[in-house]
């Protein structure tokens, strides 16, 4: 999502925090610290290793493993081949009455060392399987007998009942492409864009840079795929999200929406009192690991190291590289209100604290009448500001109001109740839905805390939001906390019949703590400063959010068309109508196939979708003919989506190529233009994971909206779309008003005309083929209009709700 902005034109700044130059530090050196945060952080989990590390086995195995040689040894059978006589001369000799207390010690030892092994094999085994990717780059539908037996073996070596980090020590890593294929693909993902002159030119230095550099540097990222976990995620997450200096608002956090159609209460602190109890009931399950894998196809297990860090997290800004500071645990959020900070404890003696006795402790900040203290009303724009700035601050803050700052960047999460109400009305429903929006990514600047992991946002009218910091983790994982959290807290825990969190409050509970800044002169202008960047930012962005409703997924299913083909090949004719040109688009997909996996760039941009669009503003063009180009970019998209996944991308192994290149001071003019191209279009879908969580066809207006970012270009668009039940499509559009080029209104426009022009060529088609008329074009074709007149519709809106 909004790692699109941070990707862009980014310049590693490979500086320590004393400001010691590191370039000059051997690449053996960096690669050996790459594994070794690699182990420490696998010697962190050693708790979760123990309780997990015998899956795909039980601690029952090891018993029943134990009585059956104790019982084999009483039948007078040696299992053990003479190796349990040698431990047993091997154990201390206690005297002639434990002589059978040393056979029992034996066959335990020889137990658990067999059990072990056992262990061992079953996890290279279910490794040496998930390794295989043939079943992703099959056709749709299609499963050769191999990927059926393949399926058949990993679902005998799986186990039964895994836990949240089961997988982990069994996926495989990620591998490191041929940098010949790697140059190849990339000049084929950009000739569309370029012309013969400057595709002549980049083809020249791909050439040089394969002749010069690339097998040096291709043999580094070999080396630390073997002794790292990942050869490109922790460089991913350094030099692309900690190492940016620019604001988080905007250009790095993403937003989560709300129920579109409807709001459980309007009673704002019953809301957030549901609403904080669903999460911290998510974080519960997270730490005792109840939360189910995701798997593929229901079987192909993902990685889920990124869940570690959803709560108590925040993102520590530093002069040259924020870090990230994750806490064990945290028993209190921080809360903002009217430009005051609270704390709330979020537990009790007997445990966490009900939704009543949450939103008892919300009500008494909204009734609290006392003013914010001169200039903390705009603190927080501090956490707005470009990172240098803010860490230089920090440091006198935290030396002036270190209890204060602590509250905050140890809670839990943050919790923002706005004064103002949020969401769809039926007076404007356009604008209101564009408001919340804004409201979600950017607010008025002072009012989110962008360094925590999350901030909750709960709007005066119980509208509900999330504004997601994204260094941690990236939108699939907290889109799964977040459709836990709507379910549970509208479906579980529900509301009484006036409003209220159903229970009694609890009147011995203290009052939220008021957090008390002690904030010297010298920040003030800071603050100031931070408030009117941030209000600049926040004033320059275009957001425009619409609920496509004249189909959805069960449509675009009956084409036999995956749906994220269809919409990226709608949004390549959209944008081509928008600025009557092609450009280089960035659609994330994730590769947590493999350990530590984060995401890979889809360029969806092809030459077969060049094809379509142009076949579809070509009056010459038929219907058929229009359908069959679309059909191809379609196949196109779908290889390199699953190339992608696979770990056979482009983007993060030409970066990883990169980050090696300047660390061994190699000037590589490929590589530099290839991380100064400017992403014009930057797309990403939101998924469901959790349908079941959902009753669709009994409630169907209580479905997730999906969410949005910001522009990867200040010449841009940001486009992400979530497919709500079958027949809603939300798209969450943003530009920046500074921009003459852009306008998110009129994309959105011509977003609505494309997906309706290729749905008709569909039902054309359906038409044709039921006459027998499919491949000879006919008079009948659209009434005869030729393709042209596809996009000059008069405007339509889809708010029909």
């Amino acid at each position: 999502m909004a790692e699109a902005h941070q990707a862009v034109g980014f310049r590693p700044s490979l500086t320590s925090d004393t400001g010691e130059v590191e370039l000059s530090a051997p690449m053996l050196q960096e690669i050996y610290l790459s594994g070794l945060r690699s182990w420490k952080r696998h010697l962190s989990r050693f708790w979760n290793d123990f309780l997990t590390g015998v899956f795909p086995a039980s601690p029952l195995s090891w018993l029943f493993l134990f009585s059956a040689i104790q019982l084999a040894w009483f039948l007078q059978l040696d299992p053990s081949l003479g190796l349990m006589e040698k431990i047993k001369e091997l154990l201390p000799d206690w005297g002639g009455q434990h002589h059978r207390l040393r056979g029992v010690l034996a066959a335990a030892l020889f137990a658990s060392c067999l059990w072990g092994a056992l262990i061992f094999t079953l996890h290279v085994a279910l490794r040496l399987l998930l390794s295989y990717h043939g079943w992703l780059l099959q056709p749709h539908g299609a499963m050769s007998s191999r990927t059926k037996t393949w399926l058949a073996l990993v679902r005998i070596f799986s186990g039964r009942h895994p836990m949240l980090f089961s997988y982990q020590r069994s996926l495989p890593r990620q591998p490191v492409p041929s940098v010949q294929d790697t140059v190849r693909k990339y000049l084929e993902s950009v000739r569309p864009v370029l012309s013969d002159e400057d595709f002549d030119w980049t083809a020249t230095l791909a050439r040089e840079f394969l002749r010069l550099q690339a097998s040096l540097l291709q043999w580094y990222l070999q080396l630390k795929s073997w002794w790292a976990s990942n050869y490109v995620s922790d460089w991913w997450e350094e030099f692309v999200y900690l190492r940016s200096r620019n604001s988080l608002m905007v250009n790095s956090n993403y937003y989560m929406m709300d129920f579109l159609y409807v709001t459980p209460t309007p009673v704002q602190a019953a809301r957030a009192g549901n609403a904080v109890h669903a999460l911290l009931l998510y974080r519960h399950r997270l730490n005792r690991q109840e939360i189910l894998p995701t798997l593929l196809m229901g079987m192909r297990p993902l990685c889920s190291a990124q869940y570690e860090k959803i709560f108590n997290t925040t993102r520590i800004p530093g002069v040259h590289k924020d870090h990230i500071r994750h806490l064990r645990d945290s028993r209190h959020v921080a809360v903002f209100h009217r430009g005051r900070f609270f704390r709330v404890g979020t537990h009790s003696q007997s445990g966490l604290l009900s939704p009543r006795a949450l939103e008892q402790q919300f009500q008494r900040i909204l009734d609290d009448p006392s003013p914010a203290c001169p200039h903390e009303e705009h603190l927080a724009a501090l956490t707005a500001a470009p990172r240098d700035m803010w860490a230089q601050v920090r440091r006198s803050l935290k030396t002036q109001a270190q209890e204060a700052l602590e509250a905050v960047e140890g809670a839990a999460f943050f919790v923002s109740l706005d004064s103002e109400p949020a969401g769809l009305t039926r007076e404007d429903p356009a604008a209101s839905l564009d408001t919340y929006a804004h409201a979600l990514l950017a607010g008025r600047g002072h009012d989110r805390w962008f360094d925590k992991s999350f901030s909750l946002i709960v709007f005066s009218n119980g509208k509900l939001g999330l504004s997601v910091e994204h260094s941690w983790a990236d939108c699939p994982i907290s889109g799964h906390m977040w459709e836990f959290t709507l379910a549970t807290e509208c479906f579980q825990l529900g509301y009484s019949a006036d409003g209220h969190c159903k229970g009694h409050p609890d009147p011995s509970l203290p009052q939220p703590q008021r957090l008390h800044w002690d904030l010297p002169d010298k920040i003030h202008l800071s603050i100031s400063l931070a408030l009117r960047g941030a209000k600049t930012l926040s004033g320059n962005i275009d957001c425009h959010v619409f609920p496509f409703s004249h189909f959805g997924k069960s449509f675009i299913k009956r084409c036999h068309l995956s749906s994220d083909s269809f919409i990226q090949m709608a949004l390549q004719l959209a944008y081509f109508r928008d600025r009557g040109q092609f450009c280089l688009t960035y659609e994330s997909t994730m590769t947590r196939l493999f350990l530590e996996g984060r995401t890979e760039t889809v360029r969806s941009c092809t030459r077969e979708a060049c094809n379509f669009v142009r076949a579809m503003e070509d009056k010459e063009k038929t219907d058929p003919q229009c359908l069959a180009l679309f059909r191809l970019a379609v196949d196109k998209h779908q290889a390199l989506l699953k190339a992608a996944m696979s770990g056979q991308g482009v983007d993060r192994h030409l970066f990883a190529l990169y980050i090696v290149s300047q660390f061994l001071h190699l000037q590589s003019p490929f590589l530099d233009q290839v991380h100064s191209e400017q992403w014009q279009l930057a797309t990403s879908q939101i998924p469901v994971q959790q349908i079941h969580l959902f009753d669709v066809h009994s409630y169907p207006d209580y479905v997730s909206s999906g969410g949005g970012f910001g522009p990867a270009d200040d010449h841009g668009y940001g486009v992400s779309y979530i497919f709500m039940g079958d027949d809603v499509i939300t798209f969450h559009i943003s530009s920046k008003k500074s921009s003459t080029r852009t306008d998110s209104h009129r994309l959105g426009q011509h977003i609505e005309d494309a997906l309706l022009d290729v749905a008709a060529l569909f039902q054309e088609g359906q038409r044709l083929k039921r006459r027998g008329l499919a491949e000879e074009g006919s008079e009948h074709s659209r009434d005869s209009l030729p393709c042209h007149t596809r996009g000059s519709r008069a405007p339509t809106t889809a708010t029909n709700f």
